[in-house]
């Protein structure tokens, strides 16, 4: 009898099911995880990067996070970049670098990138990215008087770019510079006529007074040797005439092992019949800037497919300016006199302008 009682209480007792743990929380643009993982990405898009000018993050436009397993997550970002003062091949870091003024002729990038985290450790598995300046328009009606992005190939251009290489070099007595490839160029028509160029150089196995007797014979430095520069230089047609040079190398960099020298800007330019004079890549002819035209995948990431990471990555869509989405329905439901919605996860913070 006793056992019956037991086993009838035994019945009636709470049965608990085991809750599920709720799933984490979605990043917000703006976290820590996010500004870390975006960090790991603008250096992978920089150190991948063979021309123009370093890039540094403007906003986080959006993150996704696909869990894979226990402490192995992908995270999709998109992000929106900005041109800096710092060209491709300068040492100095990123974080010292000036980011470019809107009157200047602002130069974004967007990119989606996507990386692996596992055991809280980063890594680029693919990236695509494109850049553009900003359009004309929006310069004129903050700046009417500021110059704007000439073609690299215009005469005047080319023009400046020469006759400030033949000045510099008839007056150092240092290596030979020649010209790798031009960065930005802007023609001013008033009140003066000036033309303001900025190109990249590479010291040769001449001197600048060998050059004078042979300057066909002259080379870029070997790899374990090489020395590149970058010049600025200002050229005043009217109402008088004035030429302005300054130059800088930067002294022999030993390069990251998956970034050979022959991918270095300007050395990638040497192809048989091709001209190099202007010191441009087919591609740069007839535009204002370096595209970051970038996809890339990475050879040494842990997914061994490449295929298998094109289609993990984002869903096809133009990389242009992407839009804000509008407000959640849920965020139309009556709230309490006073009461301020917090900011939405994503986008993120601007951090210098908006284009």
């Amino acid at each position: 009898m006793k056992a019956l009682v037991a086993l009838i209480l035994l019945v009636q007792l709470p049965i608990h099911k085991a809750v599920p743990a709720a799933p984490p929380a979605p990043l917000g643009c703006d976290d820590p995880e996010s500004e870390a993982a975006a960090e790991v990405a603008l250096n992978y898009i920089n150190g991948q990067s063979h021309h123009g000018y370093k890039f540094a993050l403007n906003r986080i436009e959006d993150i996704r996070v696909v869990p894979q397993g226990p402490n192995n997550d992908i995270i999709f970002l998109e992000l929106d970049l900005l041109e800096t003062t710092c060209p491709i091949l300068s040492p100095t870091p990123l974080a010292n670098c000036t980011v470019r003024s809107f009157a200047e002729h602002a130069v974004e990038g967007d990119c989606d990138v996507k990386l692996q985290k596992v055991d809280g450790i980063l890594s680029v598995l693919a990236s695509k990215c494109h850049s553009h300046a900003d359009s004309s328009e929006d310069i004129r009606k903050v700046c009417p008087d500021c110059p704007l992005l000439a073609r690299m190939n215009d005469t005047e251009v080319l023009e400046t770019v020469s006759a400030a290489l033949n000045d510099y070099n008839s007056k150092t007595t240092d290596s030979y510079l020649r010209l790798l490839e031009i960065g930005r160029a802007k023609i001013q028509y008033h009140p003066g006529h000036v033309v303001v160029t900025e190109f990249a150089v590479g010291a040769t196995n001449c001197s600048a007074q060998e050059a004078k007797a042979n300057v066909g014979a002259c080379q870029l430095l070997p790899e374990d040797q090489s020395n590149f520069g970058f010049c600025t230089a200002v050229m005043v047609k009217a109402p008088s005439q004035d030429l302005q040079v300054d130059c800088q190398l930067y002294g022999h960099q030993v390069p990251a092992p998956d970034i050979p020298l022959l991918s270095w800007p300007g050395v990638t330019y040497a192809h048989p019949g091709q001209d190099t004079s202007a010191g441009l890549a087919p591609s740069a002819v007839g535009i204002t800037n370096h595209n970051l035209g970038l996809f890339h995948n990475n050879p040494v990431a842990s997914e061994s497919s490449s295929s298998e990471i094109l289609r993990s990555m984002l869903p096809a869509k133009s990389v242009a300016k992407r839009a804000v989405p509008e407000a959640a329905q849920h965020d139309k439901v009556p709230r309490p006199v006073g009461f301020v919605p917090p900011p939405p996860p994503c986008p993120g913070r601007i951090r210098y302008f908006d284009i």
